[in-house]
């Protein structure tokens, strides 16, 4: 199985980058990926930082958590007192994920955020006790503030959160504006309509480089509106006769606030089940972005089995078929208070992420097992994305009609979209668009835009538990080795005197065979691991250990290989007696 490389945090040394009088754009993450979001603008001594998430961990990648920018160029020579801030887009984790990870290594510089992101920011910090209390400035639509060289503009954007925010980024090289993920709605949930006045008026300010979300741009036409999503999960309320159990993303408020407006229509009230669903419903309910009515949300979701189930709405967590989400407890009948009835209507109002189609499938299935009614995307349209499509695209182009245009958040054949049609469809030339890769250096001065041949590390950084970084390519390939072919233990007694095994050895195996049935295996086994140590041994003489356990590991290896054609991880362990 191929290994990707991946990295500590600062093990290259002496990172130089080109110092001129060119505005330095450098991507340290969301590049030829979704989520991992982070980027440098650097002009002289001023650095600012856009965004700081995370993203899920690959499938060959076991025991990660997370994997966050890597911020090796920010702590050479401690580069990272340049930073004048951080400015956030919005609160979604592939923005804001890594923060914890991040801020307090690179000198604890202020961070800039509206009141949605800053409450998702600051709720998420009571898990990282010992750190120090963040430094969140608040902002909002129109907001300007000065940092170095920098001044922002903060402008509404629509998204599927509120609060989120696109940027005006005034430069000694002229302005770059970062559209943030948005995408263009007339008739949005719990959120005004995009400002095209604004879009306007910025364009006509003149934009040297637009950075402008991908995640949309191999889709065409124009993404749905919630007010269309919004009148189909009507007709599901209206229809349905037993409990709606909905399942989304809990970082789509708007589509919480669709389910708590469509319950209150229909006389229903709202359990919650999920950790990360819970706390955003009670952030955005005490910031004042989730509207209801009083007694509508119920405190403990087992209150709904108080309820008859045409009063009932479940909101969940768990539409990718994640383990220990709530969706697939509550399917299983792991959940404490919620289980499935016939009758109970299922509703997935999200896509599915690719990858996870098979998981989602088995879900559906056992649901409709289960004699529940099952609604999903693909059946009508109960989820739209928050991601410009080409239309929307072509339209924020032509709108701030760039010098520059930059394609950002999203996998190369997305970047590779956005570049074509900003070529194609809005007049700009081959050599003014920018297809970059994370940790690539542009520079953009006022007449030109170009990758450097200088780069910075970019790499993966993974956090596993309380560790960040050090899981590297060699600790992934043992583990990616253990979930394939397990482990073999050989443990030999060796008198230091004689050189000689005294007793049989002890043989643990975990994932590799099953002992019982392979005694003639194991026999064998331990002949060739006796004759192994006993040969590179001599009576009389200090034995180098760690030579004797490497000729046992590879003679091992080979016999148990040739033998099942598997390699599992042998560990030798040979203690000393006499």
């Amino acid at each position: 199985m191929e290994v990707k490389k991946y990295r500590k945090y600062n093990n290259k040394k002496n990172i130089k980058v080109e110092n001129s009088n060119a505005l330095k754009v450098i991507p340290l993450g969301g590049l030829g990926e979704v989520g991992r979001n982070m980027c440098l603008l650097e002009y002289k001594d001023s650095i600012l930082i856009i965004d700081m998430g995370f993203r899920m961990p690959e499938e060959d990648m076991p025991g990660i958590d997370y994997i966050i920018p890597d911020i090796s160029y920010l702590l050479e020579n401690k580069r990272y007192k340049n930073v004048v801030g951080v400015v956030i887009t919005h609160g979604h984790y592939d923005h804001i994920g890594a923060i914890p990870y991040i801020w307090n290594r690179i000198g604890n510089p202020p961070i800039y955020a509206a009141p949605l992101s800053r409450g998702i920011i600051l709720k998420r910090q009571d898990e990282f006790k010992d750190q120090k209390k963040l430094d969140i400035n608040e902002v909002k639509d129109g907001s300007k503030i000065k940092l170095g060289v920098f001044e922002v503009e903060f402008f509404r954007q629509n998204h599927s959160i509120p609060d989120n925010m696109g940027l005006v980024i005034k430069t000694p090289v002229g302005n770059v504006v970062h559209t943030s993920d948005f995408k263009f709605d007339n008739f949005p949930v719990n959120e005004e309509p995009t400002n095209f006045k604004k879009l306007e008026r910025i364009g006509k300010e003149g934009v040297q480089l637009l950075m402008c979300d991908s995640t949309g741009a191999e889709e065409l036409g124009h993404s749905l509106s919630e007010k269309d999503i919004f009148e189909n999960m009507d007709k599901i309320f209206a229809s349905a006769k037993g409990r709606i159990i909905m399942a989304t993303f809990s970082s789509l408020i708007n589509r919480i606030q669709q389910a708590v407006t469509l319950s209150e229509k229909h006389g229903r009230k709202m359990g919650f089940i999920g950790h990360s669903m819970k706390s955003n419903v009670e952030i955005t309910k005490k910031l004042g972005y989730l509207k209801s009515q009083k007694g509508t949300l119920l405190k403990k979701v087992a209150d709904v089995n108080n309820l008859p189930d045409n009063q009932v709405t479940i909101l969940c967590t768990g539409a990718q078929g994640e383990e220990n989400a709530g969706l697939m407890k509550v399917t299983t009948g792991e959940h404490p208070s919620i289980s499935i009835k016939p009758g109970d209507t299922i509703v997935f109002s999200s896509s599915v992420i690719p990858g996870n189609e098979r998981t989602v499938q088995m879900l559906k299935d056992d649901f409709i097992r289960q004699k529940a009614n099952v609604f999903h995307y693909k059946m009508m349209d109960i989820h739209a994305g928050g991601h410009a499509q080409r239309e929307e695209l072509k339209e924020m182009i032509k709108t701030m009609k760039p010098k520059f245009f930059m394609p950002v958040h999203g996998q190369y054949s997305m970047l590779f979209a956005n570049s074509k049609l900003a070529q194609d469809e809005c007049g700009l030339k081959e050599e003014n668009v920018i297809i970059a890769d994370n940790g690539q250096v542009i520079n953009i001065t006022p007449d030109k835009a170009l990758i450097t041949k200088k780069a910075v590390p970019a790499e993966y950084v993974m956090v596993d538990g309380l560790g960040i970084g050090d899981v590297g390519e060699v600790v992934i390939r043992d583990r990616q080795m253990l979930s394939k072919d397990g482990i073999f233990v050989i443990i030999a007694v060796v008198n230091r005197k004689t050189g000689k095994v005294q007793e049989s050895p002890d043989i643990i195996s975990r994932g590799f065979v099953y002992l019982k049935e392979s005694k003639e295996l194991l026999y064998q086994a331990r002949k060739r691991v006796i004759a192994t140590i006993e040969k590179t041994t001599t009576s009389g003489q200090v034995a180098n250990w760690t030579y004797v356990k490497d000729n046992v590991r590879n003679n091992l290896g080979d016999f148990l290989f040739q033998k099942t054609q598997r390699r599992p991880m042998v560990l030798p362990v040979i203690i000393e007696v006499g």
